[in-house]
C-alpha cells in the first residue's frame, strides 16, 4: 500500500498520451517484461526546429510506471530536444508531486526512454550491455547505468540503489558489487567502516512470512488465537489477530507488541506492526 500523491493517482487513472505515433521519428524502448517494467516512448520531432510536437507512450508496469510515463509525455511536448535532454528522473518525480522512494526506478526508466528516443532521432545508438559489466543479473542492470544513477541522484546506500534501479532487490548476489561502486564514487576508503548492507525487499518479505508462520503463529494458536499476514509495505507489516487474540484492546495491544518485538529481533529493528482494517 504505497502513499501516492493525488497527481500520481490522476496520471495512473487517467494517463495522458497513451498509444503509438505511427510516423514517430524518435523512439526509445527501455526495460523488459522479464524484469517487470517496460516502456516505449514515441516522439514526433520537427526536423528543422528540433521541437517535440507530439509524445506518446506504451508501458507495462505498476501505477508509478504508468504515471511517470504519462507525466514525461506532458512535460516534453513543446520542448526542443536540447531542453528535453536535460530532463532528469527527479524532474519527473517532482512533476508528480513526489514518488515513494521504492518507486523512483520508474522515473529513472522514463528518463532513460527519453534519452534513447532523442538518440534515435539523431541517428545515434546507445550501447545496452556490450561495453559494460552486468552487475545485477536479476534485473539486468549494468555497472555503467548504476554509476550514472548513483552520481546523478547522490545515492549513498545499497537500499537507495535498489529503489532507483531495482539492482539488489532480487537474490542479493550483486550487493557486494553495488557496495564497491558506492564506495568508489563516494570516496570511502578501504580501511573505513562501511554500512552493513540491509536485506533486499524480497529477502525481508520472505523472512517476515517465515517468522510469522514458524515462530509467532504456533504460539498464538496454542492459546486459541491466530494471526493473519495481510500485507507488507516496506517495514510496515499489516496483520489481523483472530480468536482469543481479538479479545479486549489491552490484550490485543500486548499481542501486537509481542509480534512486533519478535519480528524486530528476527528480521529488522525498524519493523512496525499495524492492525489491518476489517
Amino acid at each position: 500500500m504505497w502513499d501516492y500523491t493525488k497527481s500520481v493517482m490522476d496520471h495512473f487513472s487517467n494517463p495522458r498520451n497513451v498509444g503509438k505515433i505511427e510516423n514517430a521519428n524518435g523512439v526509445g524502448e527501455v526495460g523488459s517484461l522479464a524484469c517487470g517494467d517496460a516502456l516505449k516512448l514515441y516522439l514526433k520531432i520537427d526536423p528543422e526546429t528540433g521541437k517535440i510536437e507530439e509524445a506518446r507512450f506504451q508501458t507495462f508496469g505498476c501505477a508509478s510506471a504508468i504515471a511517470s510515463a504519462s507525466a514525461l509525455t506532458e512535460m516534453v511536448k513543446g520542448m526542443s530536444i536540447e531542453e528535453a535532454s536535460k530532463v532528469t528522473n527527479d524532474d519527473i518525480a517532482r512533476f508528480l508531486g513526489g514518488l515513494p522512494e521504492q518507486k523512483m526506478h520508474c522515473s529513472v526508466m522514463g528518463r532513460e526512454a527519453l534519452e534513447a528516443a532523442i538518440a534515435n532521432f539523431k541517428g545515434e545508438e546507445i550501447a545496452e550491455h556490450e561495453d559494460a559489466t552486468v552487475i545485477c543479473k536479476c534485473f539486468w542492470v549494468d555497472e555503467q547505468k548504476l554509476r550514472e544513477v548513483v552520481i546523478e541522484n547522490k545515492l549513498k546506500t545499497v537500499e537507495e540503489v535498489t529503489h532507483y534501479t531495482k539492482a539488489g532487490g532480487g537474490c542479493g548476489g550483486c550487493v557486494p558489487d553495488i557496495k564497491r561502486i558506492l564506495n568508489d564514487i563516494n570516496g570511502t576508503k578501504a580501511d573505513e567502516p562501511v554500512e552493513k548492507p540491509r536485506m533486499t525487499n524480497l529477502q525481508r518479505i520472505k523472512l517476515i512470512t517465515e517468522t510469522i508462520e514458524t515462530k509467532i503463529a504456533p504460539i498464538l494458536r496454542a492459546d486459541g488465537g491466530d494471526i493473519e499476514l495481510v500485507d507488507i509495505d516496506g517495514y510496515d507489516v499489516y496483520v489481523k489477530l483472530h480468536g482469543a487474540c481479538a479479545g479486549c484492546s489491552g490484550a490485543k495491544a500486548t499481542l501486537q507488541k509481542i509480534v512486533q518485538e519478535t519480528l524486530r529481533k528476527e528480521v529488522d529493528p525498524d519493523i512496525s506492526i499495524i492492525e489491518a482494517s476489517k
